[in-house]
């Protein structure tokens, strides 16, 4: 059901998901493309704030800052994930796996490559504070407009 607090939690998300992919962009490999790369995060994170902080708020303040984080967890995961499979295609396109279980495996290690990078003080305040600012928008969202 579609609710004000739902559509607030999506657009935070996926402001502070833009916010991120803009900071990630020079921490990753000189040459690379991008592309979509931060249109479908954007994406990402409104599904994620729709779906899982839009749906949980009006639980109190605390609540709210805990599920702003939660929401910041799942965008990074699901990020990570999505752009995983994308690389892993792309290398796959290129012959680069020998079978589809050496190519599914590979998601992971790409994933645990693109995790390393993240790990800057930037990044992970950005995500630290993006999600207790979502979470409390969400709140006061649902607070006002029932």
């Amino acid at each position: 059901m579609p609710t004000s607090s739902r559509l607030v939690a999506g657009l935070c998300l996926a402001l502070l998901a833009f916010v991120l992919s803009r900071q990630i962009m020079p921490l990753m490999p000189e040459g690379m493309n991008f592309g979509y790369f931060t249109h479908v995060n954007m994406g990402i994170g409104l599904l994620v704030g729709w779906i899982i902080v839009g749906s949980r708020a009006g639980r109190g303040t605390t609540t709210a800052i805990n599920n702003g984080l939660t929401g910041a967890a799942a965008l990074i995961f699901w990020g990570l994930f999505v752009q995983s499979c994308y690389e892993m295609v792309d290398q796959a396109m290129n012959n680069r796996y020998d079978g589809p279980l050496e190519a599914i495996v590979a998601i992971f290690g790409i994933a645990t490559d693109y995790a390393r990078m993240l790990l800057v003080p930037t990044v992970i305040g950005t995500a630290l504070l993006g999600g207790a600012v979502s979470g409390l928008a969400t709140e006061w969202t649902w607070r006002r407009w029932r």
